[in-house]
């Protein structure tokens, strides 16, 4: 199969060294980006094909790996399901719910697979706990999601950067649709970089996601409440602590392989096998949904 790579910025550089060492399972084409320098340097630091027009790209690719600013995911989608290429398109799918719909009902009219790409859920350790919380009675769940602030995120909503993040993850252990929501963000430079959210679950659950870009350390937590443990989760030191009565079992997550590159042969595999995405376009609607409503709820408590 023949992979490219839209978009060369910091995930984008990911994705096409993640391809390179995936060589078994593809042939790694090319890149293309708007900004030529930045595609010129990516080009020249992994000796790959520099395309000078998105259009050429996809003239010579089976699939691509989206990796552009959000505004632009849109319509780069359009032209890829013009070209009949397949695409895994970072998050969020796009910037608005219409935008989503049409891009997915598109592709999937014309035969085109559409991946989001949520790199977290192809974690082990999320994978593991997903699978714990199967058959679990679950009382409530925590997500803490916070990161020092930098330039780069000057414009940045930390709904939708990183909070995303962990909506996936509650979304794939509760199937059912969220009930009732409140949040509360705090504003700098006309975009929340603070947000706290309590969700109301089926059967009772309460869920709390706080997400921060205004904090002094790098903090990914999850701590979940069931009738039966606590389950404590440490996502960069990929350790899970379950506390059962007074019986405490600590497991450290040893794996050779990262997400990206679990989540990039999958993506291979649901096209050479024609099935359903692991996180599809229609989560990637369901997730953008809940994001555009906490965002528009904060936002309505600063007017």
């Amino acid at each position: 199969m023949k992979v490219g790579v839209i978009g060369t910025g910091h995930m984008g550089e990911n994705h096409v060294r993640t391809y390179l060492s995936l060589q078994d399972h593809c042939q790694f084409v090319g890149i293309y980006d708007h900004d030529e320098k930045r595609s010129c340097q990516i080009a020249e630091k992994y000796n790959v094909s520099q395309f000078q027009s998105l259009e050429a790209l996809l003239q010579k690719v089976d699939a691509v790996s989206v990796a552009v600013p959000t505004e632009f995911h849109y319509d780069i989608g359009l032209t890829c399901i013009k070209y009949n290429v397949h695409m895994l398109m970072e998050k969020p799918i796009t910037s608005t719910i219409v935008q989503a719909k049409d891009l997915n009902q598109k592709a999937i009219n014309a035969g085109v697979k559409l991946q989001v790409g949520h790199i977290e859920l192809y974690n082990p350790l999320i994978t593991f706990l997903i699978k714990e919380l199967e058959h679990s009675d679950i009382i409530g769940i925590e997500f803490h999601r916070m990161s020092p602030y930098s330039d780069r995120i000057k414009r940045v909503d930390v709904v939708k950067d990183l909070m995303i993040h962990d909506l996936y993850i509650l979304q794939k252990i509760f199937s059912e649709k969220l009930l009732e929501f409140y949040a509360l963000g705090k504003m700098i430079e006309n975009t929340s970089k603070h947000a706290a959210v309590m969700i109301e679950l089926p059967e009772g659950v309460i869920a709390q996601l706080t997400a921060s870009f205004k904090s002094k350390r790098k903090l990914r937590t999850i701590q979940v409440l069931t009738e039966e443990a606590l389950y404590e989760i440490d996502i960069l030191r990929n350790e899970i602590k379950i506390t059962r009565d007074k019986d405490i079992q600590t497991i450290h997550m040893v794996h050779d392989t990262n997400p990206l590159s679990i989540q990039l042969l999958d993506f291979i595999n649901c096209i050479q096998q024609e099935k359903e995405p692991y996180v599809s376009g229609k989560d990637g609607i369901r997730t953008l949904l809940i994001t555009n409503k906490i965002i528009e709820t904060i936002n309505s408590h600063k007017a």
